[in-house]
């Protein structure tokens, strides 16, 4: 089953659609674009992070909580983004030598199941 995804590239570009060939360990995936059907290939090294999102519409007047624990997630990590973009959640793979790590966010009822993000698209990294 394809996965509802938006990608924001690192010009700030985003596109919104699915994918069912998008791994951690893969430069390239094939997006289907939800407006236009078309289907592209995606190198993520253009990108910022990668969003498994619940919807594609969200609830731009939900506040995040980022004090929550999750238990089975990983250590809880920030990640700052060159745009200014902050992300609070887990990871169980950071490695600053990794060229893309998953963080699941901090709060359950974020539109985001998981992110993918582009460690090159980052500012700092931190362990909380």
């Amino acid at each position: 089953m394809p996965n509802q995804i938006i990608v924001r590239y690192t010009d700030g570009k985003v596109l919104k659609g699915t994918t069912a060939d998008l791994f951690p360990n893969k430069r390239t995936f094939h997006f289907n674009d939800k407006d236009t059907n078309a289907i592209q290939e995606i190198d993520v090294h253009l990108l910022k992070a990668i969003y498994f999102v619940k919807s594609f519409e969200g609830n731009a007047g939900y506040q995040e909580k980022d004090d929550i624990v999750r238990i089975g997630f990983g250590k809880k990590i920030t990640v700052h983004f060159k745009d200014g973009e902050t992300l609070v959640g887990y990871t169980q793979g950071y490695a600053p030598n990794r060229d893309i790590f998953i963080v699941f966010p901090a709060d359950p009822d974020s539109n985001n199941e998981k992110v993918f993000v582009v460690t090159h698209a980052t500012s700092k990294v931190s362990f909380m």
